[in-house]
């Protein structure tokens, strides 16, 4: 179990010890640090041109997710008056809650997946103290393997599924079925998307979005950040999405060729797999953006740790000629005394 984490000041890096080996080795280290370097390096690069992939496939779907919400919300707004019910809008009694956690694939992105798993564990210790029923939809290697590992009788593990790239509406659409079966053969009652939200390059944060059943319908956040190059460097750009008052409807005039039922029917599942798809690329883009901290990070480290043993391997081997002019010297000295 998990801790909550606490704020606390930046600690001080310590001092490093001193480098002790021989000249040989403190050349083998430095090039070992160096293909290290060179790897990191690629990787944040890497990382880098994903991030921009991925935030790009943000802004190309937020047209479609706003349009779908404004007209989900226009609809349930004139059908308030109406006794309208459909499954995925059906409030019940809550004895069971589904989690949909969403971690990544991979390792080297710093504590992303940690900070996901510590949201997941945190929250089915609040639904156990509660004494209500939890079921994990796991999607990603990282949460597949801890979930598979820790089994706790509590937390029953519905399904184990992974993505292996960036995601698509066939990824989403079938964590969405899954979800909406469990819903609609009341197994749970409530269903929870836990994912990581990306806030910017260097902030991520865990959070948990409530699925079903679908209320209030919205977008998970009004903003982008979009990684972009600026004078041959990497720079962040926030798109601002404009949100609708409150009254502003769609079109002033609304006729239903079909029943209000069917057309809520057909466009909630919509709505539904959009909101996975977006949870989806958020945690896709987080963790792009945690592993291309994580390389800079590194690269760093690996650059000051070559600087240390490059001036180390400078040190030895002046000592070492020192030496060796120092026994020359000795040596023609006592040649001179025995002539």
């Amino acid at each position: 179990m998990f801790s909550p984490s606490k704020p606390h000041p930046s600690p001080v890096r310590p001092a490093l010890a001193p480098v002790r080996c021989g000249v040989r080795d403190l050349r083998e280290r430095i090039q070992t640090v160096r293909t290290a370097q060179k790897i990191t390096e690629a990787m944040k690069l890497v990382a880098a041109a994903r991030v921009r992939r991925a935030q790009e496939a943000v802004v190309n779907g937020r047209p479609f997710s706003s349009a779908l919400a404004a007209v989900l919300n226009d609809i349930t707004r004139r059908l308030q008056n109406d006794d309208v019910s459909t499954p995925l809008t059906e409030t019940r009694p809550v004895k069971n809650v589904a989690l949909v956690a969403i971690t990544g694939d991979r390792g080297l992105c710093g504590g992303f997946n940690k900070s996901l798993i510590k949201k997941a564990v945190a929250r089915i210790e609040e639904l156990k103290k509660l004494g209500l029923g939890c079921v994990v939809i796991s999607v990603g290697k990282k949460g597949n393997s801890f979930f598979s590992q820790n089994r706790d009788p509590f937390v029953e593990v519905d399904s184990f599924i992974e993505i292996g790239g960036f995601p698509t509406t066939k990824e989403a659409q079938v964590i969405a079925d899954d979800v909406f079966s469990l819903f609609v053969s009341e197994e749970v009652d409530r269903v929870e998307l836990v994912y990581t939200k990306f806030v910017s390059l260097v902030r991520f944060d865990p959070v948990i979005h409530p699925l079903l059943p679908l209320g209030e319908v919205c977008d998970m956040n009004d903003e982008v950040f979009r990684l972009s190059s600026k004078g041959g460097k990497l720079a962040v750009e926030r798109d601002v999405v404009r949100v609708r008052k409150e009254g502003e409807v769609v079109t002033p005039l609304m006729e239903f060729e079909q029943e209000p039922v069917q057309i809520l029917d057909a466009m909630l599942p919509l709505y539904l797999n959009s909101q996975v798809l977006r949870g989806l690329q958020e945690s896709l883009a987080s963790e792009l953006a945690a592993r291309m901290g994580a390389m800079a990070t590194a690269t760093d480290n690996a650059v000051e740790l070559g600087r240390r043993l490059s001036v180390a391997y400078n040190r030895e081997r002046q000592a070492k000629i020192t030496g060796e002019l120092l026994e020359i010297v000795a040596g023609a000295e006592a040649l001179t005394q025995i002539d």
